[in-house]
Protein backbone atom coordinates (compact mmCIF):
# COMPACT_ATOMS: atom_id res chain seq x y z
CA UNK A 1 0.00 0.00 0.00
CA UNK A 2 1.06 3.27 -0.87
CA UNK A 3 0.03 7.37 -0.92
CA UNK A 4 1.99 8.58 -3.73
CA UNK A 5 0.38 11.14 -5.95
CA UNK A 6 0.65 11.61 -10.06
CA UNK A 7 0.21 14.78 -11.94
CA UNK A 8 -3.26 13.72 -11.66
CA UNK A 9 -5.55 12.83 -8.16
CA UNK A 10 -4.79 9.62 -7.70
CA UNK A 11 -7.39 8.30 -4.88
CA UNK A 12 -6.19 5.45 -3.28
CA UNK A 13 -8.02 2.14 -1.24
CA UNK A 14 -6.59 2.66 2.05
CA UNK A 15 -9.34 0.58 3.51
CA UNK A 16 -10.87 3.25 5.86
CA UNK A 17 -14.12 5.15 5.34
CA UNK A 18 -14.72 5.70 2.14
CA UNK A 19 -17.48 4.10 1.00
CA UNK A 20 -18.84 3.23 5.01
CA UNK A 21 -22.64 4.34 5.27
CA UNK A 22 -22.88 7.87 6.69
CA UNK A 23 -19.45 9.48 5.46
CA UNK A 24 -20.66 12.30 3.24
CA UNK A 25 -18.14 11.22 0.59
CA UNK A 26 -19.59 7.91 0.06
CA UNK A 27 -23.58 9.18 0.62
CA UNK A 28 -22.67 11.89 -2.27
CA UNK A 29 -21.68 9.29 -4.74
CA UNK A 30 -24.43 7.08 -3.46
CA UNK A 31 -26.81 9.73 -4.27
CA UNK A 32 -25.60 10.53 -7.67
CA UNK A 33 -26.04 6.98 -8.84
CA UNK A 34 -29.84 8.30 -9.35
CA UNK A 35 -28.40 10.87 -11.57
CA UNK A 36 -26.27 8.40 -14.06
CA UNK A 37 -26.59 6.18 -17.12
CA UNK A 38 -24.68 2.71 -16.69
CA UNK A 39 -22.93 2.01 -19.94
CA UNK A 40 -21.64 -1.93 -20.17
CA UNK A 41 -20.99 -2.82 -23.66
CA UNK A 42 -21.24 -6.54 -24.85
CA UNK A 43 -20.55 -9.14 -27.69
CA UNK A 44 -22.54 -11.97 -28.21
CA UNK A 45 -20.36 -14.34 -26.32
CA UNK A 46 -21.68 -12.24 -22.85
CA UNK A 47 -25.30 -13.89 -23.74
CA UNK A 48 -25.42 -15.70 -19.61
CA UNK A 49 -21.72 -15.62 -19.29
CA UNK A 50 -21.38 -15.77 -15.74
CA UNK A 51 -18.94 -12.47 -15.39
CA UNK A 52 -21.51 -10.30 -17.24
CA UNK A 53 -24.16 -12.05 -14.93
CA UNK A 54 -22.25 -11.12 -12.24
CA UNK A 55 -22.21 -7.05 -13.84
CA UNK A 56 -25.72 -7.47 -13.57
CA UNK A 57 -26.46 -8.61 -10.32
CA UNK A 58 -24.73 -5.92 -8.54
CA UNK A 59 -25.75 -3.07 -10.49
CA UNK A 60 -29.02 -4.82 -9.32
CA UNK A 61 -28.16 -4.30 -5.49
CA UNK A 62 -26.70 -0.32 -5.93
CA UNK A 63 -28.93 1.41 -3.05
CA UNK A 64 -30.01 4.29 -5.87
CA UNK A 65 -31.41 2.51 -8.74
CA UNK A 66 -29.32 4.18 -11.62
CA UNK A 67 -31.44 6.47 -14.44
CA UNK A 68 -30.59 4.07 -16.81
CA UNK A 69 -28.50 1.16 -17.65
CA UNK A 70 -27.65 0.71 -21.66
CA UNK A 71 -25.98 -2.08 -22.94
CA UNK A 72 -25.07 -1.74 -26.57
CA UNK A 73 -24.90 -5.82 -27.87
CA UNK A 74 -23.48 -7.04 -30.80
CA UNK A 75 -25.25 -10.11 -31.82
CA UNK A 76 -26.25 -12.68 -34.57
CA UNK A 77 -29.91 -11.67 -35.69
CA UNK A 78 -31.23 -14.78 -34.66
CA UNK A 79 -29.70 -14.07 -30.94
CA UNK A 80 -30.67 -10.67 -30.25
CA UNK A 81 -34.02 -11.41 -28.84
CA UNK A 82 -32.85 -14.36 -26.58
CA UNK A 83 -30.25 -11.79 -25.27
CA UNK A 84 -32.66 -8.97 -24.72
CA UNK A 85 -34.81 -11.27 -22.60
CA UNK A 86 -32.33 -12.09 -20.77
CA UNK A 87 -30.85 -8.48 -19.83
CA UNK A 88 -34.42 -7.47 -19.23
CA UNK A 89 -35.08 -10.10 -16.56
CA UNK A 90 -32.51 -8.03 -14.08
CA UNK A 91 -35.05 -5.91 -11.83
CA UNK A 92 -32.78 -2.87 -13.56
CA UNK A 93 -33.92 -0.02 -16.20
CA UNK A 94 -31.91 -1.68 -19.37
CA UNK A 95 -32.05 -0.06 -22.02
CA UNK A 96 -30.60 -2.61 -25.06
CA UNK A 97 -29.42 -1.11 -28.16
CA UNK A 98 -29.40 -3.87 -31.23
CA UNK A 99 -25.29 -2.48 -32.56
CA UNK A 100 -25.32 -4.12 -35.46
CA UNK A 101 -29.46 -3.77 -36.23
CA UNK A 102 -30.02 -3.36 -40.04
CA UNK A 103 -31.41 -0.01 -39.27
CA UNK A 104 -28.54 0.88 -37.55
CA UNK A 105 -26.23 0.08 -40.05
CA UNK A 106 -28.71 2.72 -42.29
CA UNK A 107 -28.74 5.27 -40.05
CA UNK A 108 -25.00 5.19 -40.08
CA UNK A 109 -24.76 4.68 -43.70
CA UNK A 110 -27.02 7.68 -44.64
CA UNK A 111 -24.28 9.96 -42.20
CA UNK A 112 -21.39 8.67 -43.93
CA UNK A 113 -20.05 6.70 -40.86
CA UNK A 114 -20.50 3.21 -41.82
CA UNK A 115 -16.87 3.16 -41.98
CA UNK A 116 -15.85 0.30 -38.99
CA UNK A 117 -17.49 -1.28 -36.68
CA UNK A 118 -16.15 -2.32 -32.70
CA UNK A 119 -16.53 -1.94 -29.36
CA UNK A 120 -15.71 1.96 -29.39
CA UNK A 121 -18.49 2.34 -32.28
CA UNK A 122 -20.88 0.38 -29.78
CA UNK A 123 -19.88 2.54 -27.04
CA UNK A 124 -20.62 5.42 -28.95
CA UNK A 125 -24.10 4.56 -30.29
CA UNK A 126 -24.41 4.47 -26.28
CA UNK A 127 -22.98 7.39 -25.00
CA UNK A 128 -25.53 9.96 -26.91
CA UNK A 129 -29.13 8.37 -25.12
CA UNK A 130 -26.74 7.98 -21.63
CA UNK A 131 -25.78 12.03 -21.63
CA UNK A 132 -29.08 13.03 -22.32
CA UNK A 133 -30.33 10.56 -19.77
CA UNK A 134 -28.02 11.70 -16.41
CA UNK A 135 -25.40 14.34 -15.31
CA UNK A 136 -22.82 11.34 -15.36
CA UNK A 137 -22.36 8.25 -17.74
CA UNK A 138 -20.05 5.52 -15.87
CA UNK A 139 -18.71 2.41 -18.92
CA UNK A 140 -17.72 -0.91 -17.25
CA UNK A 141 -16.66 -3.96 -19.18
CA UNK A 142 -18.90 -7.14 -18.67
CA UNK A 143 -15.82 -9.88 -18.24
CA UNK A 144 -14.97 -8.44 -14.91
CA UNK A 145 -15.43 -11.74 -12.57
CA UNK A 146 -14.45 -9.31 -9.99
CA UNK A 147 -16.78 -7.17 -10.27
CA UNK A 148 -18.32 -5.19 -7.39
CA UNK A 149 -20.90 -2.42 -7.27
CA UNK A 150 -19.01 -0.35 -5.24
CA UNK A 151 -16.98 0.21 -8.19
CA UNK A 152 -19.62 2.68 -9.39
CA UNK A 153 -19.74 4.64 -6.24
CA UNK A 154 -15.63 5.10 -6.58
CA UNK A 155 -15.71 5.90 -10.32
CA UNK A 156 -18.79 8.76 -9.11
CA UNK A 157 -16.93 9.96 -6.07
CA UNK A 158 -14.22 11.98 -8.01
CA UNK A 159 -17.57 14.02 -10.04
CA UNK A 160 -19.08 14.66 -7.02
CA UNK A 161 -16.09 16.30 -6.43
CA UNK A 162 -15.95 18.64 -9.29
CA UNK A 163 -13.63 16.50 -11.35
CA UNK A 164 -15.26 15.90 -15.00
CA UNK A 165 -13.67 12.81 -15.59
CA UNK A 166 -12.14 9.59 -13.48
CA UNK A 167 -10.73 6.62 -14.51
CA UNK A 168 -10.46 3.03 -12.94
CA UNK A 169 -7.10 0.96 -11.73
CA UNK A 170 -6.30 -2.31 -10.29
CA UNK A 171 -4.13 -5.07 -10.18
CA UNK A 172 -4.77 -7.98 -12.75
CA UNK A 173 -2.82 -10.88 -10.96
CA UNK A 174 -4.27 -14.12 -11.82
CA UNK A 175 -2.96 -17.74 -11.06
CA UNK A 176 -0.29 -16.66 -9.30
CA UNK A 177 0.83 -14.14 -12.30
CA UNK A 178 1.25 -10.79 -13.73
CA UNK A 179 -1.91 -10.22 -16.29
CA UNK A 180 -2.75 -6.77 -17.93
CA UNK A 181 -0.11 -7.69 -20.71
CA UNK A 182 -0.96 -4.97 -23.24
CA UNK A 183 -0.62 -2.29 -20.86
CA UNK A 184 2.48 -3.54 -19.14
CA UNK A 185 4.68 -4.40 -22.06
CA UNK A 186 3.20 -2.04 -24.74
CA UNK A 187 1.71 1.01 -23.86
CA UNK A 188 3.79 1.47 -20.30
CA UNK A 189 7.26 0.94 -22.16
CA UNK A 190 5.92 2.67 -25.20
CA UNK A 191 4.42 6.23 -23.66
CA UNK A 192 7.83 6.08 -21.63
CA UNK A 193 10.13 5.92 -24.59
CA UNK A 194 8.28 8.85 -25.91
CA UNK A 195 9.04 10.44 -22.69
CA UNK A 196 12.54 10.38 -22.90
CA UNK A 197 12.67 13.01 -25.96
CA UNK A 198 9.87 14.99 -25.90
CA UNK A 199 8.65 17.12 -23.30
CA UNK A 200 5.07 17.27 -23.93
CA UNK A 201 2.19 17.79 -21.54
CA UNK A 202 0.02 14.94 -23.45
CA UNK A 203 2.69 12.18 -22.42
CA UNK A 204 2.54 13.30 -18.85
CA UNK A 205 -0.66 12.97 -18.59
CA UNK A 206 -1.12 9.87 -20.82
CA UNK A 207 1.90 8.37 -18.25
CA UNK A 208 0.29 9.48 -15.08
CA UNK A 209 -2.42 6.85 -15.34
CA UNK A 210 -1.81 3.67 -13.66
CA UNK A 211 -3.80 1.36 -15.68
CA UNK A 212 -4.61 3.26 -18.69
CA UNK A 213 -6.66 0.51 -20.68
CA UNK A 214 -8.90 -0.11 -18.19
CA UNK A 215 -12.08 -0.13 -19.50
CA UNK A 216 -13.65 1.66 -16.66
CA UNK A 217 -14.36 5.44 -16.18
CA UNK A 218 -16.64 7.90 -15.84
CA UNK A 219 -17.41 11.36 -16.79
CA UNK A 220 -19.61 14.23 -16.65
CA UNK A 221 -22.34 14.42 -19.28
CA UNK A 222 -20.99 17.14 -21.04
CA UNK A 223 -17.47 15.69 -20.70
CA UNK A 224 -19.34 12.29 -22.66
CA UNK A 225 -20.91 14.20 -25.34
CA UNK A 226 -17.30 15.80 -26.12
CA UNK A 227 -15.91 12.02 -26.76
CA UNK A 228 -14.36 11.49 -30.38
CA UNK A 229 -14.95 7.67 -29.78
CA UNK A 230 -11.83 5.49 -32.11
CA UNK A 231 -14.03 2.25 -33.98
CA UNK A 232 -12.96 -0.32 -32.16
CA UNK A 233 -9.82 -1.15 -29.61
CA UNK A 234 -8.35 2.58 -29.11
CA UNK A 235 -11.06 3.64 -27.49
CA UNK A 236 -9.67 3.76 -24.06
CA UNK A 237 -6.77 5.35 -25.36
CA UNK A 238 -8.96 7.67 -27.76
CA UNK A 239 -10.62 8.55 -24.38
CA UNK A 240 -7.88 9.89 -22.32
CA UNK A 241 -6.34 12.03 -25.73
CA UNK A 242 -10.52 13.83 -25.50
CA UNK A 243 -9.95 14.00 -21.47
CA UNK A 244 -6.77 16.00 -21.84
CA UNK A 245 -8.41 17.93 -24.13
CA UNK A 246 -11.40 18.60 -21.84
CA UNK A 247 -10.54 18.15 -18.31
CA UNK A 248 -7.07 18.25 -18.26
CA UNK A 249 -4.90 17.43 -15.48
CA UNK A 250 -6.88 19.19 -12.97
CA UNK A 251 -10.09 17.61 -14.01
CA UNK A 252 -9.39 14.06 -14.12
CA UNK A 253 -8.48 11.70 -11.50
CA UNK A 254 -7.84 7.81 -11.30
CA UNK A 255 -9.60 5.63 -8.60
CA UNK A 256 -8.39 2.40 -7.14
CA UNK A 257 -10.75 -0.26 -7.90
CA UNK A 258 -8.49 -3.58 -6.11
CA UNK A 259 -7.72 -6.02 -8.22
CA UNK A 260 -9.66 -7.23 -11.38
CA UNK A 261 -10.15 -10.80 -12.69
CA UNK A 262 -10.69 -10.77 -16.43
CA UNK A 263 -10.78 -13.05 -19.50
CA UNK A 264 -7.62 -13.73 -21.20
CA UNK A 265 -6.72 -13.05 -25.04
CA UNK A 266 -4.66 -15.12 -26.33
CA UNK A 267 -1.58 -13.23 -27.65
CA UNK A 268 -1.08 -13.74 -31.55
CA UNK A 269 -3.29 -12.79 -34.25
CA UNK A 270 -6.01 -10.38 -35.39
CA UNK A 271 -8.02 -11.40 -32.58
CA UNK A 272 -5.40 -11.24 -30.23
CA UNK A 273 -3.41 -8.86 -28.15
CA UNK A 274 -1.16 -8.46 -31.36
CA UNK A 275 -4.03 -7.43 -33.73
CA UNK A 276 -5.54 -5.42 -30.85
CA UNK A 277 -2.24 -3.64 -30.20
CA UNK A 278 -2.08 -1.98 -33.79
CA UNK A 279 -5.42 -0.84 -33.03
CA UNK A 280 -4.19 1.05 -29.83
CA UNK A 281 -0.85 2.18 -31.15
CA UNK A 282 -2.72 4.10 -34.04
CA UNK A 283 -4.88 5.75 -31.55
CA UNK A 284 -2.32 6.24 -29.14
CA UNK A 285 0.30 7.98 -31.80
CA UNK A 286 -2.31 10.05 -33.39
CA UNK A 287 -3.27 11.11 -29.35
CA UNK A 288 0.34 12.08 -29.25
CA UNK A 289 0.44 14.04 -32.32
CA UNK A 290 -2.23 15.74 -31.96
CA UNK A 291 -0.43 17.05 -28.79
CA UNK A 292 2.28 18.07 -30.52
CA UNK A 293 4.55 15.47 -30.12
CA UNK A 294 6.42 14.42 -34.02
CA UNK A 295 8.17 10.66 -33.22
CA UNK A 296 11.10 9.52 -34.69
CA UNK A 297 9.64 6.53 -36.14
CA UNK A 298 12.70 5.59 -37.86
CA UNK A 299 14.29 4.53 -34.22
CA UNK A 300 10.64 4.30 -32.43
CA UNK A 301 10.78 0.41 -32.84
CA UNK A 302 14.23 -0.40 -31.59
CA UNK A 303 14.11 2.40 -28.43
CA UNK A 304 10.83 0.94 -27.49
CA UNK A 305 12.11 -2.64 -27.78
CA UNK A 306 14.97 -1.48 -25.40
CA UNK A 307 12.36 0.03 -23.23
CA UNK A 308 10.40 -2.85 -22.72
CA UNK A 309 13.42 -5.20 -21.93
CA UNK A 310 14.29 -2.98 -18.93
CA UNK A 311 10.66 -3.38 -17.81
CA UNK A 312 10.69 -6.88 -18.21
CA UNK A 313 13.67 -7.27 -15.42
CA UNK A 314 11.63 -4.76 -13.38
CA UNK A 315 8.44 -7.13 -13.82
CA UNK A 316 10.85 -10.37 -13.27
CA UNK A 317 11.83 -8.57 -10.11
CA UNK A 318 8.37 -7.73 -8.86
CA UNK A 319 7.24 -10.97 -9.42
CA UNK A 320 10.13 -12.83 -7.83
CA UNK A 321 9.30 -10.82 -5.04
CA UNK A 322 6.06 -11.89 -4.60
CA UNK A 323 6.47 -15.48 -5.39
CA UNK A 324 4.65 -14.91 -8.48
CA UNK A 325 5.52 -17.25 -11.80
CA UNK A 326 7.24 -15.34 -14.45
CA UNK A 327 7.97 -16.23 -18.11
CA UNK A 328 10.41 -13.84 -19.09
CA UNK A 329 10.55 -15.29 -22.67
CA UNK A 330 6.96 -15.04 -23.33
CA UNK A 331 6.90 -11.44 -22.13
CA UNK A 332 10.23 -10.88 -24.65
CA UNK A 333 8.49 -12.65 -27.47
CA UNK A 334 5.45 -10.47 -26.73
CA UNK A 335 7.54 -7.11 -27.09
CA UNK A 336 9.01 -8.20 -30.60
CA UNK A 337 5.36 -8.67 -31.46
CA UNK A 338 3.88 -5.88 -30.71
CA UNK A 339 7.03 -3.56 -31.87
CA UNK A 340 5.32 -4.34 -35.58
CA UNK A 341 2.44 -2.36 -34.33
CA UNK A 342 4.13 1.24 -33.95
CA UNK A 343 4.05 3.10 -37.39
CA UNK A 344 2.71 6.63 -38.13
CA UNK A 345 -1.35 6.40 -37.50
CA UNK A 346 -3.76 5.95 -40.90
CA UNK A 347 -6.50 8.16 -41.42
CA UNK A 348 -8.30 9.61 -38.53
CA UNK A 349 -11.90 7.27 -38.43
CA UNK A 350 -12.79 8.69 -35.35
CA UNK A 351 -16.44 8.82 -34.61
CA UNK A 352 -18.17 12.67 -34.24
CA UNK A 353 -18.75 14.19 -31.08
CA UNK A 354 -22.03 13.61 -30.12
CA UNK A 355 -21.94 17.87 -29.75
CA UNK A 356 -21.45 17.75 -33.50
CA UNK A 357 -22.99 14.18 -34.49
CA UNK A 358 -25.46 14.27 -37.54
CA UNK A 359 -28.11 12.92 -35.69
CA UNK A 360 -29.93 12.75 -32.14
CA UNK A 361 -29.68 10.13 -29.67
CA UNK A 362 -33.67 9.42 -29.86
CA UNK A 363 -32.44 8.12 -33.86
CA UNK A 364 -30.39 5.76 -32.09
CA UNK A 365 -32.49 4.20 -29.98
CA UNK A 366 -35.22 3.86 -32.12
CA UNK A 367 -32.82 2.11 -34.53
CA UNK A 368 -30.83 -0.32 -32.20
CA UNK A 369 -34.55 -1.16 -30.79
CA UNK A 370 -33.96 -5.24 -31.36
CA UNK A 371 -36.65 -6.38 -34.09
CA UNK A 372 -39.78 -7.27 -32.91
CA UNK A 373 -40.58 -11.16 -34.90
CA UNK A 374 -42.54 -11.99 -38.07
CA UNK A 375 -46.03 -13.24 -37.36
CA UNK A 376 -43.94 -16.65 -38.74
CA UNK A 377 -41.61 -16.95 -35.52
CA UNK A 378 -38.93 -15.76 -37.73
CA UNK A 379 -36.70 -12.41 -37.40
CA UNK A 380 -37.72 -9.55 -40.17
CA UNK A 381 -34.29 -9.99 -41.40
CA UNK A 382 -31.24 -12.41 -40.86
CA UNK A 383 -27.90 -10.23 -40.93
CA UNK A 384 -25.46 -13.32 -39.63
CA UNK A 385 -21.97 -11.89 -38.24
CA UNK A 386 -19.62 -12.76 -36.42
CA UNK A 387 -19.58 -11.25 -33.38
CA UNK A 388 -16.56 -12.27 -31.83
CA UNK A 389 -14.36 -10.88 -34.48
CA UNK A 390 -13.68 -7.61 -33.69
CA UNK A 391 -13.70 -8.00 -30.12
Amino acid sequence: MEYVQERIATLHEFGGTAGASGDSLACDAADAVAETAVVVPMAGREHESPAAERVLSELEGLTREPAAVIVPVRADADRIEPFREWLESFALPIRVLWCNAPAVTDLLADAGLANGFGKGRDVWLALGPAAETGEYVVVHDADAKSYEAEHVHRLLAPLTMRFDFSKGYYARIEDDRLYGRLFRLFYAPLVRTLATRHDAPVLDYLGAFRYALAGEFAATASLARRLRAPRAWGLEVGTLGDAFDVAGFAGSAQVDLGRHEHDHRAVAGETGLEGMSRQVAAELLRVVEDGGVEPDYETLQDRYRATGARLIDQYRADAAFNGLAYDSASERDQLARYAAAIAPPGPDRRLPRWTDAPFEPAAVLEAARPAPPAEDGRRTRRDPIDSRAQD
